[in-house]
């Protein structure tokens, strides 16, 4: 109670109770959070939230999670991931990309599609790699970006990223583009600087667009732009339309139907016995349908060593 004696109400969150994904195409030149925030204005939405950022020199691919979706950003960030980059070479940037300064420049050595093709064999399958100075990832609590800005740079520990496929689409003289499909964690414009050095003359990516994130494809992504066409034509009906099952979020992992008894027992919270589940890794659980109803997405578990299935994170959809 306050000071009067009276009890606090809660707020209630503004906005409609909104709950699935929308796939986004970003445009250049937005942060991955503006996109985000306008969006959400456009779906007049209560709770969103994006599922990893995409530089603003990025374009692509960005699921944007409303509502109970919100629970499973997370396995959204650590999906595989799949892009589309132009990279130049003989110019070595301060940031990686085509937003920083250019801080060296080097002649670009003759090379044939073969010499490309044996540098690329490098960087396939784990590889270490330093995350970059202009990155998100967080020193003693600051982003690493804001430290390069102020001109600080600090050590950053090496990671292990897979790149499970890296294709050369197009070359010229000075120029690559590359299909990459990577794991969580993969910087394209540290790739591109590495690949740079291995040529011996620098390199930075000009254009990056993210072609897959997780289960979410470029063909399903819609722009700003079309939702804004969208919602003047049709109002929040016709954005709705736009809005992917919760489920989705985990679209590509294995399912479990379960009866609507031992359904009950797993929304409470217990693990339970299924007949011929996985015998292990996560799984995405649903109640079987009933009464004419479709089946109802419950959350998702994981196999546990007794063989039950454990409620990880669960969803309050009615």
């Amino acid at each position: 109670m306050n000071k009067a004696g009276h009890r606090r109400r809660s707020k209630k969150p503004r906005g409609r109770d909104i709950n699935g994904i929308l796939v986004l195409d970003k445009q250049a030149g937005v942060t991955s959070n503006g996109a985000l925030q306008v969006a959400k204005r456009m779906f007049g939405a209560a709770k969103a939230g994006h599922t990893g950022s995409l530089d603003p020199l990025a374009t692509g691919v960005l699921p944007l999670c409303f509502g109970e979706a919100t629970k499973f950003s997370q396995f959204l960030l650590d999906s595989d991931k799949r892009y589309l980059t132009r990279i130049k070479l003989g110019v070595t940037t301060e940031t990686g990309d085509a937003d920083g300064e250019v801080v060296e420049e080097a002649p670009v050595p003759a090379l044939s599609e073969a010499d490309l093709e044996a540098v690329l064999a490098q960087f396939r399958g784990e590889i270490s790699q330093v995350p970059s100075m202009y990155s998100a990832l967080k020193h003693e609590g600051q982003p690493l970006y804001k430290l390069a800005r102020e001109g600080i740079v600090v050590d950053r520990p090496a990671r292990q990223i897979t790149i499970f496929d890296l294709t050369l689409a197009e070359f010229s003289e000075n120029e690559l583009v590359l299909d990459v499909t990577c794991s969580k964690g993969t910087y394209i414009r540290t790739l591109a600087e590495d690949i740079g050095k291995v040529l011996g003359c620098g390199a930075h990516v000009t254009e990056l667009r993210r072609l897959a994130a997780g289960p979410f494809t470029i063909e399903c992504a819609k722009t700003l732009d079309d939702l804004g066409d969208l919602k003047t034509e049709g109002g929040f009906d016709a954005l709705d339309q736009l809005i992917l099952p919760v489920s989705e979020a985990v679209g590509d992992w294995p399912e479990v139907v379960l009866p609507e008894l031992t359904a009950g027992y797993f929304r409470q919270g217990q693990p339970v016995q299924v007949a011929k589940a996985p015998v292990e890794g996560w799984i995405r659980i649903f109640q079987e349908a009933t009464d004419g109803e479709e089946k109802k997405f419950l959350g998702v578990g994981e196999i546990a060593e007794d063989g039950k299935v454990a409620p990880r994170k669960l969803v309050a959809l009615p």
